[in-house]
């Protein structure tokens, strides 16, 4: 029997390993984590993350011929295939401090799998990391082998949150990178012949070790360039009078360009786009390329200014104060259908308002209070190491309520922030939040998934992102 060990029971660990396990019923999976908590909930009925079906998966498989345990050594030393999928957080100190990714995790796994195996193995890299770590990787590995053959193999993942089962189940493409050596090759195959029980064989791409690092990388890079456009033309939109939402679908029908990744947001979160063009623009740098790193920067930039522009809206629009006034914010996940928090365009938004002495009540579905209350006291980037190394928060933010019902978040508000584009936004009664709030009552929709029409015949002031704006918002522009 084939054993497959993935190291790092996180968002693409999990998932994957469970999704392997479910269609590769004769090949055992283990997942494993030091951190006791993480196993512990997988190993339970509240699993650590949310995830629409990786429930069912799960359960179907669990204790069948999928594990979890935090016998880390063990089942590494077991495993045929193992598969790294630690975290890589940008750096906050040192060289490439703000850019580079931190490779620390990555290291401290491939000298433990050097102390522990007594067999061979094929080491594939899953978390996304710069370009040539399987090269820094393989001279770890080779100066401590002791005799045992290591074959590195890239195996990014693209999965998006909120749709990582489907995602698994039919994926656009399997891309394994690997050496251009009979042993790489041969480690190829094998690995081919895990993904060939569901996935078509067209379907799985193999090149070498640096296209498929890149690959990911870039990936991830031109979807945030994609949003980070529309983003660009929606504040062009607003000061002209044209409809971002009518430009999109023209630009959208042509078949060259479609429809995906060209919704006007508040800006893009989530765990990779950042950090990833982050990482391409180190790359860039330290191989003399500056003016390829710029490109990449300002789309960052623009993603920044998205958000800083829609504080800036609430604030000048609300008499140029929001001091003392109660905001609700509905939604602090980046996006819906996940409880992912991570580098959520809510966090800076927040922060913005909480600047000018706002006082915020909070509802989202999925994120607890205590998550919340991380993200607004953590410094950037902590997010991104495991929990027991992330600075505590020495104090909650006062000025922050969470609440877990819409009706009580919006209750005496003076403004609501419509954040992440749960589908239970777009059907709630406005009328009676209307009845309780203060007025004027104003909406600031940063997912553009309200009726404004409707809103405004009920009283409300409304800023749609991109959107011909209100009279009232002609009259108090927001200073960028």
């Amino acid at each position: 029997m084939v054993k497959i060990c993935c190291i790092g029971a996180g968002y693409v660990g999990g998932p994957t390993m469970a999704v392997i396990a479910h269609k590769c019923p004769k090949i055992e999976v283990v997942v494993v984590d030091i951190s006791v908590p993480r196993i512990t909930a997988w190993n339970s009925d509240q699993l650590p993350i949310y995830e629409p079906g990786l429930d069912d998966v799960v359960k179907q498989c669990r204790g069948r011929n999928l594990f979890f345990s935090t016998d880390v050594e063990k089942h590494v030393a077991e495993a045929d295939i193992i598969f790294v999928s630690v975290n890589t957080p940008t750096k906050t100190r040192g060289l490439g401090a703000g850019k580079a990714a931190d490779l620390t995790y990555w290291e401290s796994a491939a000298r433990m799998i050097a102390d522990v195996s007594k067999s061979d193995k094929i080491v594939v890299e899953k978390s996304t990391v710069p370009v040539k770590t399987a090269e820094a990787i393989e001279k770890i590995l080779t100066h401590n082998s002791k005799g045992i053959n290591y074959q590195i193999l890239s195996n990014p993942e693209f999965l998006a949150e909120g749709t990582a089962i489907d995602d698994l189940f039919a994926p656009d493409r399997v891309l394994i990178g690997g050496r251009e050596t009979p042993g790489g090759q041969k480690a190829i195959q094998a690995l081919k012949s895990v993904y060939a029980h569901w996935v078509p064989e067209d379907r799985i791409i193999t090149t070498n070790l640096w296209s498929a690092e890149l690959s990911k990388l870039a990936a991830n890079a031109f979807l945030a360039q994609r949003i980070s456009s529309v983003n660009a033309m929606s504040a062009l939109c607003e000061a002209t009078g044209a409809d971002v939402a009518e430009v999109s679908h023209a630009v959208g029908m042509d078949t060259r360009i479609g429809h995906k990744f060209l919704n006007a947001s508040v800006g893009f979160g989530g765990s990779c786009f950042q950090k990833d063009i982050l990482n391409l623009v180190y790359i860039c740098e330290c191989n003399g390329l500056p003016e390829v790193a710029n490109y990449w920067k300002q789309v960052i930039k623009i993603n920044d200014y998205q958000k800083t522009r829609f504080v800036n809206r609430v604030v000048s629009s609300m008499f140029n104060t929001v001091s003392g006034k109660k905001i609700a914010v509905l939604g602090f996940a980046f996006k819906k259908d996940t409880g992912d928090t991570r580098e959520t365009p809510a966090i800076d938004v927040c922060k913005g308002l909480l600047g000018d002495n706002a006082r915020l009540s909070i509802y989202d579905p999925q994120v607890n209070e205590d998550q919340m209350q991380r993200d607004l006291t953590m410094n950037k980037f902590d997010w991104d190491h495991p929990i027991h190394l992330q600075p505590m928060s020495p104090t909650s933010v006062k000025q922050v309520t969470m609440v877990w019902d819409a009706y009580e978040a919006t209750k005496d508000a003076h403004g609501i922030c419509v954040l992440t584009e749960w589908d239970e936004f777009k059907t709630l009664d406005y009328q009676r939040i209307f009845d309780n709030m203060q007025k004027p009552a104003f909406v600031f929709d940063g997912r553009n998934i309200v009726d404004s029409e409707k809103l405004r015949n009920i009283g409300f002031i409304v800023y749609s992102i991109g959107k011909p704006l209100d009279p009232w918002l002609k009259d108090m522009p927001a200073v960028a």
